[in-house]
């Protein structure tokens, strides 16, 4: 193809991933035939780009070429206008920052003093707490729940004695000679005396 009749575009980067290929996108409004509207048409280009110079945002110059690959027919002529990228890093603004904090005010705080309490630490020997003023209150106090002294104790007790008194009674008596089935009068003849009897015999 002679150069008189090759076609050129001017466009920008819009991709550069891959290895001496670059993305290249014109933009340019164009009236609709019927109904008179402006509308926007866009054409992506794969242009060839040996060197690897072209960068996102670039405006660049292409020519219309021989057929490099099966995609690419266009190559880079020349870079128009490059990019403008800030030559310092946002993250190295941030670090250079500086913030201002307000610096807090100087109130002298009083230490508080600690108070060891040894006593509490270390408990007291066993000698000492049995001869404590409460343990011996304790010990002189009437002790109310001893069985001996309980009412149902003096109640159980008090059938046992009465028992028990009867039977020592019978035991005198049978000593005695006297049963309790005899009369009153049969009992004092029986413990008058055999001398006694004499002499009534004989005054008889």
């Amino acid at each position: 193809m002679a150069k008189s009749m090759r076609k050129g575009r001017i466009g920008s980067v819009v991709r550069t991933g891959r290895e001496k290929t670059a993305v290249v996108e014109m933009v340019w409004k164009q009236r609709h035939r019927i109904y008179g509207k402006q509308m926007r048409r866009v054409a992506r280009f794969q242009v060839h780009d040996p060197e690897n110079q072209c960068r996102l945002g670039d405006v660049v110059r292409i020519e219309e070429t021989r057929p490099i690959s099966k995609t690419k027919h266009w190559r880079l002529m020349e870079i128009l206008q490059r990019r403008q990228v800030a030559d310092v890093a946002p993250i190295e603004l941030e670090s250079d920052a500086v913030i201002s904090v307000p610096e807090p005010e100087n109130v002298e705080e009083t230490p508080v003093p600690v108070v060891e309490n040894p006593a509490a630490a270390d408990p007291p020997p066993e000698d000492s707490l049995e001869d404590s003023p409460a343990n011996e209150a304790a010990a002189d106090a009437p002790n109310d729940d001893t069985p001996e002294d309980t009412p149902a104790n003096e109640a159980a007790d008090a059938p046992e004695a009465a028992e028990d008194a009867p039977a020592e009674d019978t035991e005198g008596d049978e000593s005695a000679g006297v049963t309790p089935d005899q009369p009153a009068e049969e009992q004092e003849e029986d413990e008058t005396p055999p001398e006694a009897q004499d002499d009534e015999d004989g005054q008889r």
